[in-house]
C-alpha cells in the first residue's frame, strides 16, 4: 500500500489510504471486490443480505481477510422494515464480530442497537443516510461517521430529491456534525473527490463507478453494457410508493415505469418485475442486462472500459490530486511584474 497522499479523520478512523469507501452492492459486494477496495487503500462493505445464510457469510469474511492480507475490511448492516429481517441481521453482525471484523456501514432506520453492540467489541461505525435529519439521528445514535447520499445514488436514495453538493454544502455550512461526515451519489471522478474534500467533507462514498472493475463478479456482457453507458442511462422508479429505486433504463424499469404512471395501488401490481433475484441471476449471473432492477447510478457515465480495480482508485486519486493543484494555485498570489 503506498503512502498516504489524502490524511482526513476518515481515513484515520478507518486505516485506510484514500478518502474513498466503496458503497454496499447487493449481490456484488464479496470478498473478491472487498478485498481489492482494501488493497487499493479504500474500505468496502461486504453485504450480510447478499447471502443465503451465516454459514456462506462467514465463507466470504474468512476470504476477504485472506485476500486482504489482515488488512482492515468492513460489513454492511443494512436494516428493514421487517422484524424477521433485523433478526437476521443482528446473527450476521454476530459472525462478522467473530470472524474479526471491527469496522460496519449501517443503512436504515435506528441504528441504536447495532451501534452499541459494535461498540461494546470495539469496533467503528459510519451510518448511511439520505437526508440531512437521519444523518443527524445516526450520530445522535452514536455513529463514529455519517455517510449523506444524494439523490444521484444509485439504488434506494429515499424520498431525498436534493443532489449530493447541496446536503453537503447545507451540512458543512451550518456546522451540523462533529463526526466524520462523507459524501456519495453520482462521484466518479477525482474532481468531485477534491470539490468534496473543498467543501470540508472528510471522504466520498462511490458504487457505480466500481462497477466495471476486474474484481466484480457480474458477467462481462454486462459490463461491457455499462461501459457504453452514459449520464442518462439511469432512471428513478417507485417514488410514488415512497422506495425510490434510481436503476439501469433498461426493458424492465421501463416496465415498471409504465405500470407506475398507470397507477398503481401496491407492489403486488409489478409481479416479478421487482424481484432482486432476477438481476442476481438473469444479469449479474448470465449477462441479461435487460432483465431485472439493476441499481445504477448517473457516475457509470465516468466508466470507460474494464480493468482492475486498483487501476481505478489510482486514476481517481491522480485526478484528485490534480484538482486540489488547480485549487492551491488559485490561492498563489500574482506574480511581481
Amino acid at each position: 500500500m503506498k503512502p498516504a497522499v489524502l490524511s482526513t479523520r476518515l481515513t484515520k478512523l478507518f486505516g485506510t489510504t484514500h478518502p474513498i469507501l466503496g458503497g454496499g452492492l447487493m449481490w456484488l459486494s464479496d470478498a473478491a471486490y472487498v478485498g481489492a477496495l482494501t488493497n487499493a487503500g479504500c474500505m468496502g462493505f461486504i453485504t450480510t443480505r447478499s447471502f443465503s445464510d451465516h454459514a456462506a457469510l462467514r465463507e466470504q469474511l474468512r476470504r476477504c481477510r485472506d485476500i486482504a492480507q489482515g488488512r482492515p475490511f468492513g460489513v454492511n448492516l443494512t436494516l428493514s422494515g421487517r422484524p424477521d429481517a433485523n433478526a437476521a441481521l443482528r446473527g450476521s453482525l454476530a459472525v462478522a464480530l467473530e470472524e474479526g471484523v471491527r469496522h460496519f456501514e449501517t443503512a436504515g432506520q435506528a441504528p441504536g442497537e447495532l451501534i452499541t453492540a459494535i461498540h461494546a467489541q470495539g469496533g467503528v461505525v459510519i451510518h448511511k443516510a439520505s437526508s440531512l435529519r437521519h444523518a443527524l439521528a445516526g450520530q445522535t445514535a452514536g455513529a463514529d461517521a455519517v455517510a449523506i447520499m444524494g439523490m444521484e445514488e444509485g439504488g434506494h436514495p429515499g424520498a431525498n430529491e436534493l443532489p449530493t453538493m447541496m446536503l453537503g454544502a447545507l451540512a458543512l455550512a451550518r456546522d451540523m456534525f462533529d463526526v466524520p461526515l462523507v459524501l456519495g451519489g453520482g462521484i466518479g471522478h477525482g474532481c468531485q473527490i477534491a470539490a468534496a474534500l473543498a467543501l470540508g467533507a472528510d471522504g466520498v462514498l462511490m458504487g457505480s463507478r466500481f462497477l466495471t472493475c476486474d474484481e466484480i463478479s457480474s458477467h462481462q456482457k454486462y459490463k461491457a453494457h455499462l461501459v457504453a453507458c452514459d449520464e442518462h442511462s439511469t432512471i428513478r422508479l417507485l417514488h410514488t410508493l415512497g422506495n425510490t429505486w434510481r436503476v439501469l433504463r433498461n426493458e424492465n424499469a421501463q416496465q415498471v415505469d409504465a405500470i407506475e404512471r398507470a397507477g398503481t395501488a401496491g407492489y403486488a401490481d409489478f409481479g416479478t418485475l421487482l424481484d432482486s433475484k432476477v438481476a442476481r441471476d438473469r444479469c449479474y449471473g448470465e449477462g441479461e442486462w435487460q432483465r431485472g432492477m439493476l441499481s445504477l447510478g448517473p457516475a457509470i457515465g465516468f466508466a470507460t472500459d474494464i480493468r482492475p480495480l486498483a487501476a481505478i482508485v489510482e486514476e481517481l486519486v491522480q485526478q484528485t490530486r490534480a484538482a486540489l493543484a488547480r485549487l492551491t494555485q488559485l490561492t498563489q498570489p500574482n506574480s511581481p511584474t
